[in-house]
């Protein structure tokens, strides 16, 4: 029994049991990963899959046990091969973040400035998808960090935890009606077309809410997970924005106005999600840091631990 053969067994079943794909990932060949788990299955004594001819078409239910073990045991592995790498380099390394593009473009390039003055020998990359995708990578172990809005807390494999709050604001024309309009309602709102965030993406599940629970049908025109596109055909006439406050930059978007709407829909919660039972290197607890200053060293090794629930820390 060997690391090798349970790495065949692990990217097996994360290509949904495609030999052909976990060899490719791995970089051999797909005789080779049959052979190695074949093997594997002969010193344990069971099948761990089921197989239909050549292919497999399932695990069995020994193999669900075994999985869970050799993911166990790789982890760990990946665990002592970072905790040698943190004392042998403290700041040198690799980190990818995985992490939506309202994030990208507005929470982090303050945070990746600074990161990147501390820690020049450490290979940063941002990783860009839906907050599934987003947590997927980070339990795959493709990722060591997410930072998203949605889904992160669905996981149970992930620790998510609260990063910041925000709020949505609407953004209109120059000299639009809903700017003489007083305060703003969501009946207001509800007479005009509307541009705003795709469904699985920035606080879209809050807006939708919103009208929903007072009963209002909405035109949505068009749906974007890009912030500049929304602002982009709103200053085209197309409809008006809904979006995250901070992505409004009044020097930048001169031909637009932002109004108000925190009253209208629910506050959000960008959450920061890690693996559970992953070894962080020192500077990914210093990137979360700078990114959520209230999540520290102390506070993610004490939820990671299990100490506590989230609004203890």
């Amino acid at each position: 029994m060997n690391f090798q053969q349970l790495r065949y067994v692990r990217e097996t079943v994360r290509r949904g049991l495609n030999l052909t794909e976990a060899a490719n990932a791995l970089h051999t060949s797909q005789p080779g990963v049959s052979k190695q788990i074949r093997e594997l299955e002969s010193e344990l004594g069971f099948d761990i899959f089921v197989r239909y001819g050549k292919r497999i078409t399932a695990l069995t239910e020994p193999g669900r046990a075994v999985l869970v073990v050799i993911e166990r045991v790789l982890q760990e592995a990946e665990n002592l091969k970072r905790a040698a790498d943190d004392f042998r380099g403290q700041d040198t390394g690799n980190l990818t973040v995985a992490t939506t593009h309202t994030q990208a473009r507005y929470a982090l390039p303050r945070v990746v400035g600074e990161f990147k003055r501390r820690y020049p020998k450490v290979h940063l990359t941002l990783q860009q998808g839906n907050p599934l995708q987003l947590a997927q990578m980070v339990q795959a172990g493709t990722a060591d960090i997410a930072i998203a809005t949605e889904a992160l807390d669905d996981f149970p494999g992930l620790l998510a935890l609260p990063g910041y709050t925000w709020s949505h604001c609407v953004v209109v024309p120059q000299k639009h009606p809903l700017l003489k309009a007083g305060a703003l309602t969501l009946e207001a709102l509800a007479k005009f077309p509307i541009v705003t965030y795709d469904a699985a993406f920035t606080g879209r599940t809050h807006i939708d809410a919103a009208f929903a629970a007072r009963g209002l049908k909405v035109d949505v025109v068009l749906s974007a997970i890009d912030a500049d596109v929304i602002k982009t055909y709103v200053e085209l006439g197309l409809g008006i924005g809904i979006i995250a406050a901070m992505a409004f930059d009044a020097t930048r978007d001169r031909q637009l106005r932002s109004i108000d709407c925190a009253h209208l829909f629910r506050s959000n919660t960008t959450r920061v999600a890690v693996k559970r039972g992953n070894l962080l290197r020192g500077y990914a607890f210093e990137f979360i840091e700078l990114f959520a200053p209230a999540l520290n060293r102390k506070l993610i090794e004490r939820a990671l631990a299990g100490e506590g629930e989230l609004y203890d820390l």
